[in-house]
């Protein structure tokens, strides 16, 4: 393996799933300018959008899209442009 390729400064982080309050602690060079006090010890924390507890992939819940829905919003918009 070379040399002086991997990051230094490795340190337990913080990731939060904001859309869930998911929290995980794990090794990270990642950056943060927030802390999170979770169980006692403080922690550098990282937000995410989204994590394997609320990926739809990880879950097994997909996310309903109402196009049928759209298409009539569609037609009845433009409705009074036919000829």
């Amino acid at each position: 393996m070379r040399k002086g390729i991997h990051p230094e400064g490795y340190r337990m982080v913080a990731f939060k799933d904001m859309s869930n309050g998911d929290v995980f602690i794990t090794r990270s060079t990642a950056p943060s300018k927030e802390n999170l006090e979770y169980e006692g010890t403080t922690y550098p924390l990282v937000k995410l959008e989204i994590s394997r507890t609320s990926h739809p992939y990880y879950t097994g819940k997909t996310k309903l899209v109402d196009t049928a829905g759209r298409i009539d919003k569609f037609k009845t918009k433009y409705a009074k442009f036919k000829k």
